[in-house]
């Protein structure tokens, strides 16, 4: 629903008060792209109906699940009251699958709206490339991103991966009618790039993107009327480098090109599954997987060669380019790509702005890789590359994180962040005068398996803070913790009786998604929701 002219409110003031009303509510808990926000905290604000009272076995668990026609590795989507035809406002889930396929649900009953396969004749999804990271097929594998304000019925944009009979393989940029699914801005576009370089997938002195080599991993960002996509290889089958590709959100032409390893090789964008992050000023913060780094600078500090493989970039898009306009790298990156701990593993979250002990407002992202360090940026002032050690940084807590390799991304709730490593607890930590305090305050009596926790926080403002991961394995279990402190365990799916909770099988890299006091959570072959029992005893499949 469309609200109001100004004019048109004065001279009704009752139906002012239902549009501004409608208006208001249209976008309350809308989630419309990877982690809730383009800083990439993961947190709603805006859930008032779950609170640490009632989440608890007797009076919260499983509703339904939803099911769908592959494996669901993107973080299911949602848009409030949003006007379907012939049906009203409705609050409306989007699932995309592995089988190249987007659903839009009733996110409240599980009713299909639509559902349409992003395959033309001839096509099947892609097979696996040999790599075990996505199987069995390849379809759509990142998170979309929606534009609620672009078309008349607002848009989401996502990446499709498939295979032509006789072998050839291709990636589309789609962007799709949220009422109906059907394709806007003559649309789909293939994804193709080229860039200047001499390295491992050049000819003549320019780098060419092959699609059969790469895989759309992290989630898509759009930004100031862009949307960019980044890529990562199938396992490390050579040659591949780290691409960011834009495109226009309106028109869907490519708008910059940046690849981060032009002279050297990979230097991949996966941030198991996170999506780049970006500040209010417009600049783009991404992790670079293990690759070249040239150790040699150029007077400004950079890369004498433009290669810049695991690092923290912040990237410019200035005058329609993309540039890498600082970076931190570590001083140990060349061992770092030796032994495969590269900082691409992780996503960055963009830190709202704090004040330090002498109040000076730092501005600052966070980041953790493989390594198991916590490092903390300056945005203003990243660090660069020093061969001597990590003094440039900002802040850095040397193996704060414990268990095996962190493959994932924080949250961040009320000056804390919480962080999930592979075999152990999920660990929070605070600030205090914008550092961060070397030892967790709280830990989880559970640790999560492989690949770690990916976790997610709902609060209303300040108040009732709550954390939700979700754990991998045969059976997929979904936990909440008191953000306050993670000793306190307020829900887990296999505590009820008789399975009552279970809603399928583990998958990687799943982040929970929070709208309007329901939980979704995507699996092998569906999605399971969660919310307040009306009848305890009641659980139902669709």
């Amino acid at each position: 629903m469309k609200c109001l002219p100004r004019k048109t409110l004065l001279a009704r003031p009752t139906l002012a008060a239902v549009a501004l009303c409608m208006c208001h509510l249209s976008a309350a808990q809308d989630v419309l792209t990877w982690h809730n926000d383009n800083a990439r905290t993961g947190q709603n604000l805006k859930e008032k109906i779950l609170t640490l009272q009632n989440v608890n076995p007797r009076t919260f668990g499983k509703l339904f699940i939803i099911r769908v026609d592959g494996k669901v590795d993107a973080e299911p989507l949602y848009a409030e009251r949003l006007e379907i035809p012939n049906q009203g406002l409705k609050n409306v889930l989007f699932v995309a699958t592995e089988h190249d396929s987007v659903y839009a649900f009733d996110a409240d009953t599980a009713k299909e709206f639509w559902h349409v396969r992003l395959l033309r004749p001839g096509e099947t999804t892609s097979d696996d490339r040999g790599c075990s990271q996505v199987i069995p097929e390849i379809g759509i594998t990142s998170t979309p991103v929606i534009d609620r304000k672009r078309s008349p019925h607002g848009t989401i944009y996502l990446v499709s991966m498939s295979k032509v009979q006789g072998g050839r393989y291709l990636q589309r940029l789609h962007a799709l009618d949220l009422r109906n699914g059907s394709e806007e801005f003559g649309g789909p576009v293939e994804i193709k790039a080229t860039f200047p370089g001499a390295g491992a997938a050049s000819r003549d002195g320019t780098e060419i993107f092959d699609p059969k080599q790469y895989e759309e991993r992290a989630a898509l960002l759009l930004l100031n009327g862009v949307v960019y996509t980044t890529w990562a290889s199938h396992c490390d089958i050579n040659p591949y480098h780290g691409w960011i590709i834009g495109y226009s959100a309106e028109t869907l032409k490519q708008t910059a090109v940046l690849n981060l390893t032009p002279d050297g090789e990979e230097g991949a964008v996966w941030q198991s599954g996170a999506g780049p992050a970006a500040d209010d000023q417009g600049n783009i913060y991404l992790m670079a997987a293990n690759g070249t780094f040239d150790t040699t600078l150029n007077a400004d500090g950079f890369p004498s060669r433009g290669d810049f493989g695991n690092s923290f970039l912040k990237i410019s898009p200035a005058s329609g380019k993309l540039l890498v306009a600082d970076y931190f790298t570590m001083f140990n990156v060349d061992a770092e790509n030796a032994a495969d701990d590269d900082l691409g593993a992780g996503g960055p979250v963009v830190l709202p702005d704090m004040t330090d002990a002498s109040g000076k407002t730092r501005r600052l992202a966070v980041g953790s890789g493989k390594d198991r360090n916590i490092y903390l940026v300056n945005r203003e002032a990243m660090g660069k590359f020093n061969p001597q050690g990590n003094q440039n940084i900002y802040q850095e807590l040397l193996k704060a994180l414990k268990g095996e390799r962190f493959r994932g991304a924080p949250a961040y709730f009320d000056r804390r962040l919480y962080f999930g490593s592979v075999n152990d607890s999920m660990r929070e930590f605070r600030f205090i005068d914008a550092r961060l305090r070397a030892e967790p305050v709280s830990i989880t009596a559970a640790q999560f398996g492989y690949p770690g926790a990916m976790p997610s926080v709902s609060a209303h403002g300040s108040r009732n803070g709550i954390v939700w991961a979700s754990e991998n394995g045969q059976q997929a279990v979904l936990h909440a913790y008191d953000a306050n402190d993670l000793a306190n365990e307020l829900y887990n799916s296999n505590e009820a009786a008789s399975g009552r909770d279970h809603f399928g099988a583990g998958n990687k890299f799943i982040t929970p998604m929070i709208a309007q006091g329901k939980v979704y959570v995507g699996t092998t072959d569906g999605v399971g929701v969660f919310g307040l029992l009306h009848n305890p005893a009641r659980s139902e499949s669709h």
